[in-house]
């Protein structure tokens, strides 16, 4: 059974390291593959899930760093957009990346007077402004306060509160000392608020007090509810993470996922987005030769337990990741090694009675970094996720096939091109989700 975390844990992470040789991988062939080695390989089906878990992730977002300092105020409002809803909900939040101890002096749940950007296109952005009557108080073990270690997270008591999805929350933190590194999620294409001053604003319903924004979620690392049927996890990069998708509309794939859900057949499950942009499988950002931003957060290996594993009410994860390994220094230029991290991932979570479904890594041709030689590692791994990956994944999402340029197979389709030839806009947010197998879900 998943960990779950109650009160206070200091995260603690084995990374695990799984060499591949070819011949287990089994045939990888430059190029793009015949349509005979695009079929899905068959696997052992995986155990059955409880019908209704006791707890599940509405929302979930990576935390990827402390950032640059301090929070530039002692009361955040972060503004978070629900995938399912439920009658009771409670938070997780993170000092992941802290130095110190932080105190949580007070936090609070509320419905925010502003649905956000919706499923159905409509735009209500927050403003930090709530429902009135809906703000409440989340406890610690029965406390309105807790000090949570560096490295640990914390979850809270349940909170009589019916959530609904497809709708914003406020979740505010009143910190009486803003700790010298702030825990966040970087780059969330959501705008939160920020009250500057010393004050404890947590509880403010009419939001006069937020008139500062942020870009960055602070402290919170997932919202869950009570009545849903479970969830799935999306872990990845930049891609999953929604680097070219419309800010403040929630048009991550991930959320169009959600929506597909809620329309189909298939039970109505929540959808956690894991992605960090600049992530890789293989190694942390602060690896000495990784020339990319600190956001871009500990390996895919280092932080699987914590974003996958222990999200409540996780049944089924979808990897989307290796672009970056490809691409960034330093480079890897051999495919098993990424290979034999997404089996290595892929067993971590089967392990935990979870179903894993592959994504292809998708084109990139015309980005800054790109190479006719780095692209081949990428077609080299895609041939193996096609196949199957040895029997690693119960399933393949066909990312590379369905974003690709039918003309020119190593480029973005143009529809679907964000701008740099590597990132989907909206319209190829709504391709990846609509790429996605429900009946393997």
């Amino acid at each position: 059974m998943r960990r779950l975390l109650i009160g206070v844990v200091v995260a603690s992470v084995l990374a695990t390291v799984l060499t591949v040789s070819w011949a287990a991988l089994g045939p990888l062939r430059a190029g793009v593959p015949s349509p005979q080695a695009s079929a899905q390989a068959a696997v052992a089906p995986t155990a059955a899930f409880p019908a209704r878990p006791g707890w599940s992730t509405a929302w979930s977002a990576a935390p990827s760093s402390a950032g640059r300092g301090r929070p530039p105020g002692h009361t955040v409002r972060n503004v978070v957009h629900t995938t399912i809803g439920g009658p009771k909900v409670r938070v997780r939040l993170s000092n992941r990346f802290g130095v110190e101890p932080v105190r949580f002096g007070r936090v609070t749940i509320a419905l925010s007077a502003h649905a956000g950007g919706r499923r159905d296109g409509f735009q209500d952005p927050s403003d930090g402004t709530a429902v009135p009557g809906s703000m409440r108080e989340a406890g610690f073990g029965g406390r309105g306060q807790v000090t949570v270690p560096p490295g640990g997270d914390v979850l809270s008591d349940a909170v009589p509160l019916a959530v609904p999805a497809d709708a914003d929350l406020l979740v505010s933190v009143w910190t009486p000392v803003r700790p010298k590194a702030a825990t966040l999620h970087a780059e969330p294409k959501q705008r939160s608020m920020v009250s500057p001053g010393p004050a404890d604003r947590a509880g403010d319903e009419t939001g006069r007090s937020f008139r500062q924004g942020v870009w960055a979620w602070f402290y919170v690392t997932a919202v869950e509810v009570t009545g849903a049927p479970g969830t799935i996890v999306a872990f990845g990069d930049s891609i999953t993470n929604g680097a070219a998708s419309s800010p403040g509309r929630n048009r991550r794939w991930t959320d169009l996922l959600a929506a597909r859900l809620a329309d189909a057949p298939e039970p109505d499950y929540g959808v956690a987005n894991a992605g960090i942009s600049g992530n890789r499988i293989l190694l942390d950002a602060r690896h000495p030769h990784y020339r990319i931003t600190a956001v871009a957060g500990r390996s895919g290996q280092s932080r699987f337990a914590e974003d996958v594993l222990e999200r409540s009410g996780a049944r089924t994860v979808i990897l989307l990741a290796g672009i970056n390994d490809i691409m960034q220094a330093p480079r890897q230029t051999d495919p098993a090694r990424i290979a034999g991290g997404l089996a290595g991932l892929a067993a971590r979570a089967r392990a935990e009675g979870l179903r894993v479904i592959a994504g292809t890594i998708t084109p990139w041709q015309g980005y800054h970094s790109y190479t006719p030689a780095a692209d081949r590692v990428r077609l080299r791994v895609n041939a193996w996720i096609r196949a199957g990956g040895g029997g690693a994944f119960d399933g393949v999402a066909d990312f590379d096939r369905t974003l690709r340029d039918p003309l020119q197979p190593l480029r973005l389709n143009p529809r679907y091109d964000g701008g740099d030839h590597l990132h989907p806009n909206d319209d190829g947010m709504l391709a990846l989700a609509t790429a996605v197998p429900l009946e393997l879900l």
